[in-house]
């Protein structure tokens, strides 16, 4: 048996895809949508996968506090630099911020955190979602 929960919450943010041959490699904002899906191989003695509320107090106060209303850039973007001496929320990342990779670090700092978090999917707008699936 595999029982799983899912929870919504929405936060604000920027980036662009540097040397994107397209719109996105301008720096542009999101009010983004994502979905948190933890799992378990069985119901707890509370008859809970997860308490909504550990998700609440973890990985979404995480979101609330590091990734919304802060511009999510590639390390080598010289953007860093400028908005960082501006005074502005800058999160730092390795790869290119596509949707597809925010979601993967959302997942991956869920399961940090000691949550199975198993599916992270993040609606940049009501049409495009991007979904990281973890590996179990």
């Amino acid at each position: 048996m595999s029982c799983t929960v899912t929870r919504h919450l929405d936060f604000c943010y920027a980036h662009r895809l540097p040397e994107y041959d397209g719109k996105c490699r301008f720096l542009h904002g999101h009010n983004g949508h994502v979905e948190i899906t933890v799992a378990a191989d069985s119901l707890g003695e509370d008859g809970m996968v997860l308490d909504f509320g550990k998700i609440r107090s973890g990985l979404e106060a995480w979101i609330d506090e590091e990734l919304d209303h802060h511009t999510i850039l590639f390390r080598k973007d010289p953007l860093v630099k400028i908005l960082q001496k501006a005074g502005q929320k800058v999160v730092v990342m390795d790869v290119i911020p596509t949707s597809e990779n925010i979601a993967e670090m959302i997942c991956r700092q869920g399961r940090a955190m000691g949550m199975n978090v198993t599916r992270v999917a993040l609606w940049e707008t009501a049409r495009n979602c991007a979904e990281y699936r973890a590996e179990v």
